[in-house]
């Protein structure tokens, strides 16, 4: 395998489908049987899953609110889509185990980071929950410091589009898509990718980061077998 271990960063809205808003259970156990895949191949696999689906911190909904409080209610709405797909992993006979950074014991341990390494050494997809426990930092920032600090081989970015390009391709037929890119090119670019506290920590730790559709069936365990999908970022 190129990658054997991989963190899978999901945004809450991929867990929508089109409905928008709300978990959709068709989109979950999609999701839940690419990992699967992925896991039976012997991957070692971590999760991040965003709250956007439930609440998001910066939308409409939070503009009257203190920022503080409302991105600790876009983590707690991490735990919950991080609960469902607990949930949906274990219906197809996946261990697993949910870490969070804020303490709820009577739903999911703690982050330890030994403890999350020793779950993946085991074959357990492990999932963390409730971002990095902080304010004003995104699900993508914690994606980057858990991959770091599980030494993963790569991030995943799963989105709803093939990969990297100049402008969203959804609204511009015509944008241009990058196989390969550099981190630098990222942030000369504004290209938005992850954010760009994301960008930095990856790029200071020499991390990669592949930007995949996730609707595409199988692409997850092509990636893992050292197929090309989606967009490569790298130093």
């Amino acid at each position: 395998m190129q990658y054997r271990r991989i963190l899978l960063k999901l945004s809450g809205e991929a867990l929508a489908g089109v409905d928008g808003y709300g978990i959709n259970a068709e989109m979950l156990e999609r999701f839940a049987e690419e990992v699967k895949e992925a896991r039976d191949m012997g991957a070692e696999i971590a999760l991040v899953i965003g709250g956007g689906n439930i609440f998001r911190g910066v939308s409409d909904a939070a503009k009257n609110m203190d920022r503080v409080q409302a991105d600790y209610m876009g983590m707690l709405a991490t735990v919950i889509n991080s609960i469902a797909f607990q949930d949906a992993l274990e219906r197809l006979g996946v261990y697993t185990r949910l870490q969070t950074a804020i303490k709820m014991e009577q739903m999911a341990e703690p982050f330890i980071r030994r403890r999350a390494i020793r779950h993946l050494e085991k074959g357990r997809v492990v999932i963390f929950g409730a971002g990095t426990g902080n304010p004003y930092f995104t699900t993508d920032t914690a994606a980057s410091l858990r991959a770091i600090e599980i030494e993963a081989d790569v991030i995943v970015k799963g989105t709803r589009v093939d990969g990297v390009y100049d402008s969203d391709p959804e609204t511009n037929p015509g944008a241009e898509f990058f196989p390969k890119i550099s981190y630098l090119d990222v942030i000369r670019k504004n290209l938005r990718v992850m954010d760009m506290t994301a960008i930095t920590l990856c790029r200071e730790n020499t991390l990669p980061i592949v930007v995949m559709n996730m609707n595409e069936k199988g692409n997850l365990s092509r990636l893992i077998r050292g197929e090309h999908v989606g967009s490569l970022v790298h130093a």
